[in-house]
């Protein structure tokens, strides 16, 4: 068989690169961090006299430290320019909120900062979250490097966004990286709110955003130790107890050294303790998966907290299932209550298509939880329509007006058409400030 000449490609044009943004530089230099009573007040001075919001930011140890507190807080104002400040000197920033009034505050994904902001005196009157902007709005990416980028047009660095802001003194080019977070916040801001107003949905967000600010701390997550990764290897209920009581003296090791629990040992090695239920330090150090910093230095409180768990009566040990004051797991519906099953089915269906039209995420028109509570145990209708009974009960849960005018009558509907077999079922939702993207 003869080769046959290679056919000369077609004449193509050639595709242009799109060069990349420039990268975000800070425009009045990097500040000195605030770290003595003397500039402290300076700042203070500064930030009292500047005008209009504020950007504000913090930056914690999260996988390094056990606290949440913040070890670095960015301030940005028009007329007061930039400010790090040190907030381990101090415990407490009351004066630097007292200057800071009234004045609305800008953060990116609030709800990360503000409790640690809390802790040191901080607390706004009124804010703008850049993140949840960016959710209301359908960007399908809302990380801030992204939305600066997208928006504002420059490129941030991300070469700092996961190192132990507990160390001192802070490297320069850490401090640059976190007055950067701050530096476009006012811009990013503005083009944000007039996109809102844009799309109609400004009113959407001052209803979120103000729940933010008025959102009660959260308590302490019930039975913690249930978030063990791996946990459904534990086999029985016994296992259980010995994880629990494993995850809660290392909880108390990490919380007396000041270090995130995972670095002392990790959660693989809480459940293969828990499996084998070693009775000494030999069986339990021999244990291949039983690893980490703290294995061996702490074996002889891993050893204890096994005997605990091995100590119990049978009465004492944990349910196989955490408590939950709400419905049961979605899958086990069409067993129990097929009524309820096709409810939510139709519910999760119809309000996915309303998020797609609206261009908002399905999580952020309504909290799904708030769905599932419904539908599993829809208000029965003795005084007053239905639609205002599921209205009460959707504020009840904490549902804002916007949200519950758009979804009460998909609600309504879906309780009162919603049969067995007539829809197929969607795919769970995440909860509200899962979705997007880092």
């Amino acid at each position: 068989m003869t080769d046959q000449p290679a056919t000369p490609p077609e004449d193509t044009e050639p595709v242009e690169e799109t060069p990349p943004a420039p990268l975000l530089e800070l425009r009045d230099g990097l500040p000195l961090v605030v770290e003595t009573p003397e500039a402290l007040a300076t700042a203070v001075e500064a930030f009292a006299s500047g005008t209009g919001p504020v950007a504000i930011d913090a930056e914690r140890a999260s996988g390094y430290r056990y606290s949440a507190r913040a070890y670095l807080v960015q301030l940005r104002r028009e007329g007061s320019g930039s400010a790090l400040v040190d907030p381990i000197p101090f415990g407490d920033l009351s004066p630097l909120q007292e200057a800071l009034g009234d004045a609305e505050w800008i953060l990116h994904a609030a709800t990360q900062d503000l409790p640690c902001l809390t802790e040191l005196g901080l607390r706004p009157s009124s804010l703008f979250d850049t993140e949840l902007a960016g959710r209301l709005l359908g960007y399908p990416r809302v990380g801030l490097a992204t939305l600066v980028e997208t928006i504002v047009g420059r490129r941030m660095r991300k070469e700092h966004s996961a190192v132990d802001w507990s160390t001192r003194p802070l490297p320069e080019p850490w401090l640059e990286y976190a007055a950067l977070d701050v530096e476009v916040l006012i811009e990013l801001r503005n083009a944000l709110a007039d996109q809102l107003e844009e799309a109609g949905k400004t009113e959407w967000a001052r209803q979120e955003f103000e729940h933010l600010v008025r959102a009660a701390p959260t308590g302490p997550r019930q039975d913690p130790w249930r978030r063990t990764s791996g946990l459904h290897r534990a086999r029985g209920r016994r296992t259980l107890a010995a994880v629990r009581e494993l995850w809660q003296t290392r909880d108390a090791i990490a919380s007396q050294r000041d270090v995130t629990p995972g670095r002392i040992i990790p959660d693989s090695a809480i459940v293969e303790a828990a499996n084998a239920l070693p009775r000494d330090r030999a069986a339990l150090l021999a244990l291949k998966g039983f690893r980490g910093r703290g294995a061996e230095r702490y074996a002889n409180q891993w050893v204890a907290a096994l005997r605990t768990a091995r100590g119990l009566p049978d009465e004492e040990l944990p349910p196989m299932a955490a408590r939950y004051d709400g419905p049961p797991p979605p899958r086990a519906w069409a067993d129990r209550d097929p009524v309820a099953a096709a409810r939510l089915a139709r519910a999760r269906a119809d309000l996915k298509d309303l998020a797609e039209a609206l261009t908002v995420p399905v999580e952020n028109l309504l909290t799904p939880d708030y769905v599932r509570r419904l539908m599993w145990e829809p208000p029965v209708e003795d005084d007053g329509s239905l639609a205002d009974l599921v209205e009460a009960r959707l504020s009840a849960l904490g549902a804002r007006r916007w949200q519950i005018e758009l979804t009460r009558d998909v609600l309504v509907t879906a309780i009162v058409e919603a049969k067995p077999g007539d829809v197929v079922e969607t795919p769970e939702p995440p909860e509200e400030g899962e979705g997007g993207a880092p």
